[in-house]
């Protein structure tokens, strides 16, 4: 059984965020809310399971290259590990920075931006369809014979690294600032401040950004979200909500022209828009996460306490579900996978739909029950 090191690396996620919880509590901070820190752990978890089948893309391309392209196969030593550590941060740096210029592959990261608190839960919140769009970048290091175990190994660290960042408890980091990656650095990236918009794309070294020209300090309170409220706490939805706006922009699109402007133009351009602006809203009220009123219009009053107590017994079995699908899938046939993937799914939407109360949750979430209950009673008798 192959698992990346992401997988492994859970329990220690969860270890961390419940420590920072704590310490959140202790300082009274308010970076934590309980619908948000579900919603970004429900979106990593559709991502990890749907990456399960979008391999066939990703990774496929990258050993389909590897194997019937490349120039040479090059050594494994200290240099060359070295060396594809250096270029597979550079690929991300421009991975990362084209999912934030090209509309299409927006669509794939946007996921990532849509939190309006930040903390280390939001590293987790991660777009279904982003290493889809972007497995492309990374092409020319299976090109050049990067095996792409070391490939996928240092890909993985790379995304490891950026967990630690997103918080607000650690300030500026001295000589840091220079090189590496900080939180403060990211926290200019998640900002939807004018000024702090498409900056500071970097993975681990911050170097690309000041070598690209998209690099900015945290100057400025940052505000938190995208520019765009999702304007929900399904996971299911988040993921595909700027798909059906690109969608919507489609069919509004005249002529060819207007058709890849919306495919592959900057996010915020739309054929029926107002002036076809592409320029993000003046923010005057630069306030920290911990007093900012949610412009999403999820700011209403938490749910009952028994409603959350509900939703957080759930959870519990949709983790433990997950948990199982990413350990035991190689050893399961394919529609049992399937089958476990549309109750995670289906879990983790009607979940989302109780938090924000939306008029159709007591029904999806009985249709979820029954669903629960076939799949119990089909494990039961398959032992």
């Amino acid at each position: 059984m192959s698992l990346n090191p992401i997988v492994l690396s859970i329990p220690v996620f969860f270890i961390l965020i419940g420590i920072e919880v704590a310490w959140d509590r202790f300082r009274k901070g308010g970076v934590y809310r309980l619908a948000d820190a579900l919603t970004n752990i429900s979106c990593g978890i559709t991502e990890q399971v749907s990456g399960v089948f979008f391999k066939v893309v990703s990774v496929a391309l990258y050993y389909g290259v590897y194997e019937h392209f490349r120039l040479t196969t090059l050594p494994i030593n200290g240099w060359s590990l070295l060396g594809l550590f250096l270029l597979v941060d550079f690929c991300y740096y421009w991975a990362h920075r084209w999912s934030h210029e090209v509309n299409l592959f927006w669509a794939g990261h946007v996921v990532h931006h849509q939190s309006e608190y930040y903390n280390l839960s939001v590293a987790l919140r991660q777009g279904a369809f982003q290493k889809v769009f972007t497995a492309a970048v990374y092409a020319p290091l299976a090109f050049l014979g990067f095996h792409p175990y070391w490939f996928l190994l240092l890909m993985a660290y790379n995304t490891l690294y950026q967990f630690w960042i997103h918080t607000q408890y650690i300030d500026k980091m001295g000589w840091l600032e220079y090189i590496i990656n900080t939180p403060s650095h990211h926290r200019v990236h998640h900002g939807r401040n004018p000024e702090y918009i498409d900056k500071n794309h970097a993975g681990s070294l911050i170097i690309w950004d000041k070598l690209f020209g998209t690099f900015e300090p945290e100057r400025a309170p940052v505000v938190y979200g995208i520019t765009a409220p999702v304007n929900s706490w399904n996971p299911v939805y988040a993921q595909v909500a700027h798909l059906n706006t690109i969608t919507q922009d489609l069919k509004a699109a005249q002529g060819w022209r207007e058709v890849v402007r919306v495919l592959f133009g900057r996010p915020g351009w739309h054929p029926r828009g107002p002036l076809n602006a592409t320029n993000p809203p003046h923010i005057s009220d630069h306030r920290n996460s911990s007093d900012q009123t949610l412009s999403s219009g999820l700011a209403q009053p938490s749910s009952g306490i028994w409603i959350n107590l509900y939703v957080l017994m759930h959870y519990l079995f949709l983790l433990g579900a997950s948990t199982y699908f990413l350990f035991r899938y190689e050893q399961s046939s394919l529609y049992e996978r399937l089958g476990l993937a549309i109750w995670i799914f289906a879990t983790a939407a009607t979940l989302g739909m109780i938090l924000e109360k939306h008029r159709s949750a007591i029904t999806w979430e009985g249709i979820r029950l029954i669903l629960t209950v076939s799949i119990l009673f089909y494990w039961i008798f398959r032992q």
